[in-house]
């Protein structure tokens, strides 16, 4: 009985990879609200930093990105698993448990981003 996957089911069937999506998608999501007053707040000006707002027309299609990935981390990450399939690779609880907090850990942070328009201008009243 095999443990330890080989290299093309780890890389095919991983989660990780909608997750950083979900994450890049939700940072595109928030480029036109939150990226003005973080790029304002570390210090960087300049007049090219109102061009950012030109994003704002894409924030839809971002949101709409940002929840398909994670749905779809999510069901890769809780979904059943046969204990051992017919090739002989075994599922290991401990890779779960660590995805499942990465998940739970990269969700709050894209609602976060997601959600900066709404709570970025109670932060700067």
């Amino acid at each position: 009985m095999n443990i330890e996957p080989d290299d093309n089911t780890l890389k095919t069937d991983s989660p990780a990879w909608p997750m950083v999506g979900g994450v890049l998608a939700a940072i595109g999501a928030s480029l036109c609200c939150a990226g003005p007053f973080v790029l304002l707040m570390l210090g960087v000006s300049g007049s090219w930093i109102s061009t950012l707002a030109a994003f704002d027309p894409f924030r839809p299609y971002f949101i709409v990105l940002v929840v398909g990935l994670f749905l779809w981390a999510g069901w890769k990450i809780y979904r059943p698993l046969d204990p051992c399939s017919a090739d002989g690779f075994c599922s290991v609880a401990d890779n779960r448990r660590r995805y499942r907090m990465v998940f739970w850990l990269t969700s709050l942070i894209a609602a976060m981003l997601v959600s900066s328009p709404y709570w970025l201008v109670w932060l700067m009243a």
